[in-house]
């Protein structure tokens, strides 16, 4: 028996040329056959998306209010549609931290969603903003939302961390007080300053979050003794910048000419 191949090449060039042009020709055939076929299944109403799931954290929005405002610029059908364009369209939407989407046939599409936690106000040269309790700022419209009791942290950009490791660190220590941490600022120079509940202002001076821990420590553990000596009054403002003292006003008391050591100055022996 002949091997096709030897027959073909002693075939004219030109009956070879047809032969490939037909081969050719039937195989785009099938092609276009199977891409209309392929396009009519997918575009079949059979796959359009009928449901919008919306699950998980849904404290500052509703499911209402996504299937309102989000389905209409969601795209596709349950096969063609982007997931990733979608986690893009929730994630937009104010309070959303995070979203996982997936699809559940045949024709729903579940988005889980992730809300952001509020934990502070971050005040960024007058730029008003909210910190997560990831330590991440993001925008959020926060009126008419439980935000009035949140505490105001302020800084240079890119110090959030930082500035919200040292809260976390004071609160507990000025609790002992039964003082609420009402804003705490880095300064652009690098110095802390922070304000009470009671209106009291402190001057905490410079360094890392343990070194500033340690000064307020010496604070809350003196400041006892020098308001039972005023009759237990109010803290006004404290300087304490001091590796081992540290000075004070109280409301009502009066202060000595500036220069002098007040009474109600603490030193550590």
């Amino acid at each position: 028996m002949a091997n096709p191949t030897s027959v073909d090449t002693l075939l004219p060039v030109d009956v070879r040329l047809m032969m490939l042009l037909t081969s050719v020709l039937g195989w785009t055939a099938v092609a276009l056959v199977l891409l209309a076929v392929g396009t009519w299944a997918v575009r079949h109403p059979v796959w359009t998306v009928h449901t919008l799931e919306v699950h998980g954290d849904l404290q500052h929005q509703s499911e209402e209010v996504f299937r309102t405002h989000i389905q209409d610029r969601l795209h596709g059908s349950f096969l063609t549609i982007d997931l990733n364009e979608v986690k893009a369209v929730f994630e937009t939407v104010p309070w959303v931290r995070k979203a996982v989407v997936k699809r559940a046939f045949p024709n729903r599409i579940r988005v889980t969603l992730e809300e952001h936690q509020a934990v502070a106000f971050w005040d960024q040269g007058g730029d008003l903003s909210l910190i997560n309790r990831q330590g991440e700022v993001f925008d959020a419209n926060a009126e008419n939302e439980n935000t009035e009791a949140l505490p105001e942290l302020a800084g240079p950009a890119g110090q959030t961390a930082r500035v919200k490791a040292l809260y976390e660190l004071l609160v507990p220590e000025l609790a002992v007080l039964d003082r609420e941490l009402q804003r705490l600022e880095l300064t652009a120079q690098g110095s802390w300053r922070a304000t009470l509940d009671n209106g009291a202002d402190l001057e905490l001076g410079r360094g890392e979050p343990p070194d500033v821990l340690a000064r307020v420590r010496l604070f809350s553990s003196t400041i006892g003794q020098v308001t039972r000596q005023h009759a237990g009054r109010d803290l006004e403002t404290a300087d304490l910048r001091y590796p081992a003292a540290y000075a004070l006003k109280l409301r009502g008391v009066a202060t000595l000419e500036p220069g002098q050591l007040p009474a109600s100055a603490i030193r550590r022996h």
